[in-house]
C-alpha cells in the first residue's frame, strides 16, 4: 500500500511539482491525495490541480495568531484525506508544538542551506555573507524550532565567486528537487529510523562521493 500524503504550500510550489512527478511512478511507495494552501493566491494551487491532485485553501490570515485554531481545520482536513505523511513545500506558517509533536516522524520540510548552517530566513544571502564555498539544501524532519529538525537528506553545490543570492538560489533549487523526493521514498518505504535527534538509514548508505570547493587538488 502506498503511503497518503498531503503536500503544504504557500507559493509557487517548485517542489510540490517535483514530489507530484516522482510519485507517479509505479514503484513510488506514496502517492500525493492533496495539497493544502493557507493562501487562496498561491501558484501552486494551479499546477496541482492540472495534475489531477485535489487542492484545499485553508485561509491562515482570518486566523491571525491563532495558530491552534487554523491548524483544527487543518488537522481535519488531513483526517479526511486519510494523509500518513506531510511535506512542506515553502508553507509560510509556523506550527504550534502540539501540532508539531502530533506529527512527529511524519513531517518533512526541506531548506535550501545546508542544515544546521543558515537557518530562517535569506540563507543565501547568510551564506554568501559568511563565504561558504559550499551550500546547498536539507531535508529534515520538523520539531517545534525552526529548520532545526532531525537531518533526513543533504545536497550540494559548490558556491562560486560571482555568485549572487538569485543564481545560488537556482543552483540549489536543483538540488532540492532531486533531494526531496528521495527522501520521500525512503521515509514512505519505511528506510528510516530516528535515534534521538538523528535520522539514520535502516539499512545503512554507501559513501562514495567527496566535494571539494574550490577544486585545486
Amino acid at each position: 500500500m502506498k503511503r497518503r500524503v498531503a503536500i503544504l504550500i504557500s507559493g509557487r510550489g517548485s517542489n510540490m511539482a517535483a514530489l507530484i512527478d516522482a510519485a507517479k511512478a509505479a514503484d513510488f511507495p506514496a502517492e500525493i491525495v492533496a495539497v493544502i494552501s493557507n493562501r487562496p493566491d498561491a501558484l501552486g494551487l494551479e499546477k496541482a490541480a492540472a495534475s489531477g491532485i485535489p487542492t484545499t485553501v485553508i485561509e491562515s490570515k482570518p486566523f491571525g495568531k491563532d495558530r491552534a485554531g487554523f491548524e483544527v481545520v487543518l488537522q481535519r482536513a488531513l483526517e479526511e484525506k486519510n494523509v500518513e505523511l506531510i511535506c512542506l513545500g515553502g508553507f509560510m506558517r509556523l506550527f504550534t508544538a502540539d501540532f508539531v509533536q502530533r506529527w512527529y516522524g511524519r513531517m518533512l520540510n526541506i531548506h535550501p542551506a545546508l542544515l544546521p548552517s543558515f537557518p530562517g530566513l535569506d540563507p543565501h544571502g547568510q551564506a554568501l555573507q559568511a563565504g561558504v564555498k559550499i551550500s546547498g539544501a536539507t531535508v529534515h524532519f520538523v520539531i517545534p524550532e525552526t529548520d532545526a529538525g532531525p537531518i533526513v537528506m543533504q545536497g550540494a553545490v559548490t558556491v562560486a565567486d560571482d555568485d549572487t543570492a538569485e543564481t545560488l538560489s537556482q543552483r540549489i533549487l536543483g538540488i532540492e528537487h532531486r533531494i526531496y523526493p528521495e527522501a520521500l521514498r525512503l521515509l514512505a518505504s519505511g528506510k528510516l529510523r530516528l535515534e534521538g535527534d538523528i535520522c539514520k538509514l535502516a539499512d545503512g548508505a554507501d559513501r562514495d562521493g567527496t566535494l571539494i570547493s574550490p577544486r585545486t587538488i
